[in-house]
């Protein structure tokens, strides 16, 4: 029976992030994620923990993918504040001018 809570935890989680995300206007969409970078890190720790938990094949399987994308999410965020700040910076450098 605890495979199934866990599996309708996944869904209800899955379920609320897609609603949650899907609302966030365009133009809000690159601050907020830049700003909840460490909240995919606990995220992938949860699913890390959840995997390790896991006993029979189905719960190791949905754990597993929970690792990739939680991973994958992790990654993308930081990718994403990274080039959201490249184009804070001047396309000059000091003491060059430009031709």
């Amino acid at each position: 029976m605890t495979g199934m809570i866990w599996l309708y935890i996944f869904m209800l989680a899955a379920f609320t992030g897609y609603e949650v995300i899907s609302r966030v206007p365009v133009i809000l969409h690159t601050p907020l994620m830049s700003g909840s970078n460490f909240v995919h890190g606990i995220v992938l720790v949860g699913a890390m923990a959840a995997l390790g938990a896991a006993q029979t094949p189905l719960e190791k399987a949905i754990g597993f993918v929970g690792v990739l994308l939680a991973a994958g999410n992790a990654v993308g965020g930081y990718v994403v504040t990274e080039r959201m700040l490249e184009m804070f910076k001047s396309s000059r450098r000091p003491g060059k001018e430009p031709h």
